[in-house]
């Protein structure tokens, strides 16, 4: 048992150490300046395709470094096979570092992230057909409700005040919260820090939004995994996880109610943004679909440079990753009723124990049930309540079964109206 806890936590702490330099976001990444002289030169009538710079080179020895834990590690042992998992899964993207913008990175792409039109669990629906009914199921609303939107602005000097605020005294390790100049995204979060994109426009909900996300899920399972005896392995964001990082992560704004509708269509419009791009639309065709559907041009744009990172700006070969938020949310969603209804609440906590996939809370099984693995030291407030979890999961399985198409607001009444009779 201790040679195979030795060897296991070897390979581990060796994995860990060469994914530090597998940061694919990163080395995708564009820079910002290029984001900020396409949105001029629209502005000014005179729009041009961006050339994006390639991708940032890795140390020539990652490949190496990684088939050396192949070769070493017991793929009969659970742990084993979870860890020759997580490295193929990183030599798998490094393939498509090294082909960007060419149908390779794009099918590989679709392999690790998945696409458009793969099929939904346990439904008839493709991610695509999913998020066309969500765009159109929340059309009417949306249009409703943009006169209540939130006029108020933050910068991200308030957003980051109030993260260190909701987080304060939750990790035994304060968590640092600092603004990039250079970060793509609203946001990206690690164990230790959460990274604040320094000039991006902020309201009051993005503070309940990125904490619930970022930090609750993220920065919570990264330092859960880091913080494991054996396999420290547990807190890496390997490609392999991604899904069901993401999905956990917008599952936790869903059942929060941190989530607002704009972001939701938003990762619906992505789904069908990259749909377009892989029919053959170019960067400027997408960036201008989402301006057509009420996009603003500084969301639009990122959302198009976030697709066609490590692709081709003419079309067809893209960075599908953006397909995991909704993929991951279904994915999520039914495991959750799936194992509450299975009596197995203890899945759930597993959870949380790392960044896993859904299949390795399964897999695993036996690693946690020896203390190979050990349990999850934080948990989300929404997870550890696994009766109110349970009531939320219910209910809106309930309501997904009711057709409001046939529906009028006069047909809707708690309780039967009763005329009053006089004699």
């Amino acid at each position: 048992m201790t040679s195979r806890v030795e060897a296991l936590r070897a390979q581990s702490a060796a994995l860990v150490d060469v994914a530090r330099d597998v940061k694919v976001l990163s080395a995708l990444s564009w820079p910002e300046e290029i984001v900020h002289d396409f949105l001029e030169a629209w502005r000014r009538g005179n729009p041009a395709l961006p050339e994006p710079p390639p991708p940032r080179a890795l140390p020539e020895d990652t490949g190496a470094r990684l088939e050396a834990i192949l070769d070493a590690v017991d793929p009969g042992d659970p742990v084993g096979q979870y860890l020759a998992d997580t490295a193929e899964s990183y030599r798998t993207i490094l393939g498509l570092l090294s082909a960007a913008g060419t149908p390779e990175a794009h099918r590989i792409s679709r392999e690790v992230f998945g696409g458009p039109r793969a099929r939904i669990t346990g439904s008839t629906l493709t991610h695509l057909e999913a998020a066309d009914r969500l765009l159109a199921s929340t059309a009417a609303l949306d249009e409703a409700t943009r006169d209540f939107d939130e006029e108020i602005h933050l910068d991200a000097d308030q957003v980051a005040a109030g993260l260190r605020a909701r987080w304060e005294g939750f990790f035994e390790a304060p968590l640092e919260v600092v603004l990039d100049t250079q970060l793509a995204a609203k946001a990206a979060a690690s164990a230790d820090r959460v990274r604040l994109h320094a000039h991006g426009v902020f309201t009051p909900n993005d503070i309940l939004q990125l904490s619930e996300h970022e930090i609750g899920v993220h920065s919570l399972t990264s330092r859960n995994g880091r913080a494991q005896p054996i396999v420290t392995a547990l807190g890496l964001g390997a490609p392999r996880t991604t899904a069901t990082q993401e999905g956990l992560a917008t599952f936790a704004e869903l059942v929060t109610g941190s989530i607002d509708l704009s972001r939701l269509r938003r990762l619906a419009y992505r789904v069908r943004a990259i749909h377009h791009a892989e029919e053959g639309a170019s960067f400027l065709e997408v960036f201008e679909w989402l301006l057509s559907i009420g996009e603003p041009d500084h969301e639009a744009v990122r959302t198009t440079m976030r697709i066609f990172r490590g692709g081709d700006v003419r079309g067809r070969h893209v960075f599908t990753k953006d397909v995991v938020y909704l993929r991951g949310l279904f994915a999520v969603h039914t495991f959750l009723r799936k194992a509450i209804a299975d009596h197995r609440p203890d899945l759930i906590r597993r959870l949380f124990a790392g960044r896993l996939t859904l299949g390795d809370c399964l897999e695993l099984e036996e690693a946690f049930d020896d203390g190979t693995i050990s349990p999850p030291k934080y948990i989300p407030s929404w997870a550890g309540n696994l009766r109110n979890l349970a009531a939320f999961l219910a209910f809106s399985t309930l309501s997904d079964k009711i057709d409001l198409s046939g529906v009028e607001l006069e047909d809707v009444h708690a309780a039967p109206r009763q005329r009053l009779i006089l004699s």
